[in-house]
């Protein structure tokens, strides 16, 4: 079996690049706490708006998919769920919200891991929910001309459970001994967690699930503000590029983690950015027809009422559409597309 060494982590020399992450990443972390300080209840309604984003995307990427109003629903109100797809999505939504709120009591334990998969599937009747997986699985891709590839062969299920206990117990010591930076700590937890593939189906949402606990545990917030998930599903791509350059040469110990290490840093400062960004809009009191201005003014391209919602967590919907509407009749804005289709052109 693979042997797990932090160790040949901690001694690598990082470059430039890698270190420009986790230098940006602790200044920005910096000033949010700042933000905190200053705005707290408008900044309260970022809460809101990222768990449903991160429990819509989260779950898109995995083809797990319902309308805008239902995952709403799902989320803000904790409606019961009508289908198998919406089961998934109120049992991520479920997760999510029990890591928000007591994330310094879980944790990192493969009972404690085991426990949040339950719950994952607690919507629907799945006997493998809280197990570790009970057949091989493979991580494949399926191509256009109907052809599938195997990528990767994660981990044997008699090698998991003992795999999942070594991940978690290397990863404590590091982080209780301050033997390695949790920064780089988190993403190599991450990889090696995705190469164990520890269950039959919901590891790549438990994945990130995992990385926004390990995050809050060390004390990186954005993710309660800004949805790390969607900034992952907006280039999936990149992701999968990322995970697929690491785990070559992971079985016999000598794949390198920095590709991943290095997306998923970029994806935590570019969430971090976005929050600040969102803070600029609410840190001066201003007239709601101006606030929305400056948020259509941060947009690039089109543009839809829901973004400038997100940018502007003080305002109402009917502010937000009754700026919008005199922005257009203004000739700032140009509206185009129909209903749900509808989207907004800076002129």
């Amino acid at each position: 079996m693979r042997t797990f060494n932090y160790s040949l982590i901690k001694d690598h020399k990082w470059d430039s690049e890698m270190l420009g992450y986790i230098a940006a990443i602790y200044k920005e972390a910096g000033k949010q706490e700042l933000y905190l300080k200053q705005r707290p209840e408008e900044l309260e309604k970022l809460v809101e708006i990222a768990k449903i984003q991160s429990t819509e995307a989260s779950n898109a990427i995995e083809g797990i998919v319902t309308t805008s109003t239902r995952i709403r629903q799902l989320v803000e109100e904790k409606t019961a769920p009508k289908n198998r797809n919406e089961q998934e999505i109120a049992g991520y939504r479920d997760v999510l919200g029990i890591i928000h709120e007591s994330f310094d009591a879980i944790p990192i334990t493969q009972n404690y891991i085991l426990q949040l998969h339950k719950i994952l599937y607690s919507h629907m009747s799945n006997p493998i929910a809280g197990r570790t997986k009970t057949v091989q699985n493979y991580i494949s891709a399926a191509y256009p001309d109907g052809h599938t590839e195997t990528l990767f062969t994660p981990l044997s299920p008699y090698e998991t459970p003992e795999a999942l206990d070594r991940i978690c117990g290397e990863y404590n010591r590091v982080i209780g001994n301050m033997e390695l930076e949790p920064l780089i700590a988190i993403p190599v937890f991450v990889h090696d967690f995705l190469c164990i593939h520890p269950f039959n189906d919901g590891n790549g949402r438990m994945s990130r699930l995992l990385t926004t606990l390990l995050l809050y545990r060390s004390g990186f917030y954005v993710g309660k503000y800004i949805s790390l998930e969607a900034k992952i599903a907006q280039h999936k791509d990149l992701y999968y590029d990322a995970l697929a350059a690491s785990q070559i040469g992971w079985h016999e110990g000598t794949d390198d983690p920095v590709p991943f290490i290095k997306y998923l840093l970029s994806t935590i400062l570019a969430a971090y950015r976005d929050f600040a960004d969102r803070f600029a809009l609410v840190e001066t009191k201003r007239p709601a027809l101006e606030t929305v201005r400056l948020a259509a003014q941060n947009k690039i391209g089109r543009f839809t009422k829901q973004d400038i919602r997100e940018l502007c967590p003080s305002l109402s919907l009917s502010s937000v559409e009754g700026s919008l509407r005199k922005l257009v009749e203004d000739g700032e804005l140009k509206r185009d597309g129909k209903g749900k289709n509808t989207f907004y052109l800076r002129k």
